[in-house]
C-alpha cells in the first residue's frame, strides 16, 4: 500500500505540505536578459549582455536559497510593444523575477511599467534616458550603468572648458536621443554656452549628409551627436568624410560612445572624440582581469553596459541571499541598503529614485599613433565623483522622492 495512503489525515496534510515546500524550494529563480540581438544596438549589448549576466550567475555559484538560477534571453527587436508583451509573459508564466540590460530607452520605459504592474524587478544598463529615474521612476526599477544627465554633464563640461561654447546637435529621433539632447543643452547653457541649432535624424538613417551640411553651415564650434548604435557610427563616419573635425573650426562630440563603436570605426575615424563613460576595461588591474575573462568568451572587450549587467546581476543575487527571499520589496530594500564594491564601481549606492550613483570618467579617443596594443583606445582625462556625476535627487521629479 502506498505510504501516504496509510497516514492519518493530519500526518498526510503535513507530508503533502512538506513535499510542496520542497518542490517550491527547488523551483528555479529565473533572470531575463532582454536586449537587441539582431539590430543596430546588438554590437554594444546583444550577446555581450547575455554573457555578462551568465558570468555573474556562474561567479555567484549557480544557485541561491537552495534553488538553481536560470537565465532566459529575448531579442526585443527595438520594439517597446514586443518587449512589454514578453516581459508580461516572463513575469506571469516563467517565474522570472528580474529583467536586465533593456537597451533602447523606449523598450526600457515600457518594461519598467510592466515590472511595476507585475511586481517584478527591471534593471536598466543598456539605456540612458534620465526619465528612467525622473518622472517615469518606479519602485521596481534601477538605472545602473549610466544616464544622459551624466553623459551630458561630463562631455559637455569637458568640451566647454576647451572653448567649445556654441553647439549644434545631430539627434537620433527617439526617446534616448531626445533625452541626451535635452540634458546636454541644459549643461551647455548652465556653463554659459549656447545651442545654435538642432536637426533630428531617423533612428535607422544611413545617410547623414544633409544633416552634416546643416551642422557645418551653422558655424557652431561643437557638432554634437546625440545618438547610439550603428546610426551613431554612420554619423561619425560621415562627419569624417566631410572633414568636420579636420577643418579645425569644429569639434565633433560623441555624447554616447561605446568602445565597440570605436572598434567598428577604427581610430583613424574616431580619434579625438571626447566621451564620458562608466567603465573602461583598461582602467586598473581589477577591470583588466574581469575584461579579459569576458574577452575570452566574446572576442571583444566589454562595454560599460556589459560591465553593469554583470555587476547588477551579482548585486541582485547577493541581495536575494541576504534577504532570504526573492520577494521584490525585500530584495529592492536590500539592494538599496547595500553599497556596491566590485570591478564596476567603488562605494556605489542605489538611491530612492532607483539611480545607482558611482564615479564616471571623461576620456578622449586616442590617435592611431598613441595606441600601443589591441583595444587600447582611450586616454584618461578626468574623474567625475559620484555625487557630481548624476542629477541631484531633488531635481529629477521622481514621485518616490519625498
Amino acid at each position: 500500500m502506498n505510504k501516504l495512503m496509510r497516514m492519518t489525515p493530519a500526518a498526510l496534510m503535513l507530508a503533502l505540505a512538506a513535499q510542496g515546500a520542497c518542490a517550491q524550494a527547488a523551483k528555479p529563480l529565473r533572470i531575463g536578459v532582454m536586449t537587441d540581438l539582431s539590430g543596430q544596438f546588438s554590437h554594444e549589448a546583444g550577446q555581450g549582455a547575455v554573457t555578462a549576466v551568465k558570468m555573474a550567475v556562474q561567479d555567484f555559484g549557480g544557485n541561491v536559497l537552495g534553488r538553481p538560477i536560470e537565465v532566459l534571453v529575448n531579442d526585443h527587436q527595438n520594439k517597446p510593444d514586443i518587449a512589454a508583451s514578453k516581459a508580461r509573459e516572463w513575469f506571469d508564466t516563467q517565474n522570472v523575477k528580474m529583467i536586465n540590460n533593456l537597451i533602447n530607452s523606449g523598450v526600457a520605459l515600457s518594461v519598467m511599467t510592466v515590472a511595476k504592474e507585475k511586481n517584478g524587478i527591471a534593471i536598466i544598463n543598456g539605456s540612458g534616458s534620465s526619465r528612467i529615474t525622473g518622472d517615469a521612476c518606479t519602485p521596481n526599477s534601477i538605472h545602473y550603468a549610466y544616464d544622459t544627465y551624466a553623459l551630458a554633464n561630463g562631455t559637455g563640461n569637458a568640451i566647454i572648458k576647451q572653448g567649445g561654447d556654441s553647439w549644434f546637435f545631430l539627434t537620433a529621433d527617439y526617446a534616448f536621443g531626445h533625452s541626451l539632447e535635452a540634458d546636454t543643452s541644459a549643461a551647455v547653457k548652465a556653463k554659459g554656452g549656447k545651442v545654435i541649432g538642432v536637426v533630428r535624424y531617423p533612428l535607422n538613417a544611413s545617410d547623414h549628409s544633409s544633416f552634416l551640411l546643416q551642422a557645418q553651415q551653422s558655424k557652431a564650434k561643437v557638432v554634437a551627436l546625440a545618438g547610439s548604435g550603428t546610426g551613431f557610427i554612420n554619423a561619425v563616419k560621415s562627419a569624417h568624410e566631410f572633414g568636420v573635425a579636420k577643418s579645425g573650426q569644429q569639434v565633433l562630440a560623441g555624447l554616447l560612445v561605446w568602445i565597440t563603436d570605436v572598434d567598428a570605426m577604427g581610430l583613424e575615424v574616431a580619434q579625438g572624440l571626447t566621451l564620458t563613460n562608466g567603465f573602461y576595461w583598461d582602467r586598473d588591474d581589477e577591470t583588466r582581469k574581469w575584461s579579459r575573462r569576458f574577452f575570452a568568451l566574446t572576442k571583444r572587450m566589454p562595454t560599460m553596459g556589459d560591465a553593469g549587467d554583470y555587476s547588477s546581476t551579482l548585486h541582485y543575487l547577493q541581495a536575494v541571499k541576504a534577504a532570504g527571499t526573492d520577494d521584490t520589496a525585500a530584495v529592492m530594500a536590500k539592494m538599496k541598503a547595500t553599497p556596491i564594491n566590485d570591478m564596476f564601481a567603488k562605494n556605489g549606492r542605489i538611491r530612492a529614485d532607483g539611480r545607482m550613483v558611482h564615479d564616471m570618467y571623461v576620456y578622449q579617443v586616442k590617435r592611431p599613433s598613441e595606441s600601443k596594443y589591441p583595444w587600447d583606445y582611450y586616454k584618461y582625462i578626468s574623474t567625475i565623483p559620484a555625487d557630481q556625476a548624476f542629477r541631484p535627487l531633488s531635481e529629477g521629479g521622481c514621485p518616490l522622492v519625498k
